[in-house]
């Protein structure tokens, strides 16, 4: 994840809690993207907080450093090596076809070229580290199908160098809309005080967001022909609850829109008290989190030095 704006129920329910439930089945390293996040500018001061701060939400929501490296993306500078190698073998027209390049950079009157090379760094992050399997959500799909692509590419010009890596997706809460506009996927950078739930909101501010959400114009959930507001707000109960499909429609089928947001509410405040709770302590035990980036960096330095050892003698590079 990347260090800007704040982490929420969307974050959580499609990335993070499939995290911590397949970390002990693989042998997993969550990385703080810095590096991306500069892609726009950053004030620094605020880039290192941000940067703690997703590291301790990271261990609050239940990640084990004993078990998982967490670690910082530009600690390990082989992530940026290896980023400039695959850069020289990634046509040019692969990037410019992809969708949020061409989204972000209708927006603009000028275009980083670091914006162009993201998806080349964010397939080094993959292959890096020869990942077997990436648990992203479903808006990342081409992303991923373009490090499939890159490590291909490279593999047919230099010989069987990479993992081609597959994907994990999580069967409910994968994808958590806005709820002000429920067409939308929640963003941490999106404008608006209605528009997600964040992680370290206090109670009061988590249900007057989730009561101010979109629902449709019909009385009462209607499960056959909910709109997209009410199926988010269901969703992201369920989610949190893990109820089945048939204990929600016996749960919620004909509530009244505010008593279904009140539950909702309750819901999220409930999961996200303990989550609050074990982020303060984290946040002031003195040393603990550097000593975890720390720790989780050194651990996957040996990989990532590997990698490009291997790629630079195939490569014909100096070593």
């Amino acid at each position: 994840m990347q260090p800007t704006g704040n982490l929420h129920i969307g974050n959580y329910l499609g990335a993070l809690k499939n995290w911590v439930r397949i970390q002990n089945d693989y042998e997993c390293i969550f990385c703080i993207v810095d590096l991306h996040a500069v892609t726009a500018f950053q004030e620094p001061a605020g880039l290192r907080a941000k940067i703690e701060e997703i590291a301790a939400l990271y261990l609050a929501a239940g990640i084990d450093p004993k078990t998982s490296a967490i670690m910082v993306q530009s600690a390990v500078p082989a992530h940026a090596e290896l980023a400039w190698m695959l850069t020289c073998v990634t046509p040019v027209g692969w990037l410019e076809r992809m969708t949020q390049y061409k989204a972000k950079s209708a927006t603009q009157e000028s275009v980083s070229d670091g914006l162009l090379q993201y998806p080349v760094l964010m397939a080094a992050d993959i292959l890096l580290y020869q990942a077997g399997i990436v648990p992203v959500g479903e808006d990342q799909a081409q992303h991923l199908e373009l490090t499939r692509d890159i490590a291909q590419r490279f593999n047919s010009l230099y010989g069987d160098t990479f993992v081609v890596p597959g994907t994990s997706l999580p069967a409910v809460g994968a994808r958590v809309m806005g709820l002000d506009d429920p067409t939308q996927k929640m963003s941490k950078s999106a404008a608006g005080t209605s528009h997600a739930v964040a992680l370290l909101d206090p109670p009061d501010k988590i249900r007057k967001i989730v009561m101010r959400a979109t629902t449709d114009s019909n009385p009462a959930v209607d499960f056959e022909n909910a709109g997209p507001g009410v199926r988010n707000l269901l969703s992201i109960y369920q989610a949190f609850d893990g109820a089945t499909d048939d204990e929600m429609k016996s749960r919620f089928a004909g509530m009244r829109y505010g008593d279904l947001k009140k539950q909702v509410a309750e819901m999220v405040v409930a999961h996200l008290g303990p989550f609050q709770q074990r982020y303060r302590q984290i946040v002031n035990e003195p040393g603990y989190l550097a000593s975890v980036l720390r720790d989780g960096a050194e651990r996957v330095r040996p990989i990532a030095d590997g990698t490009v050892g291997l790629v630079k003698e195939r490569m014909g590079l100096y070593k």
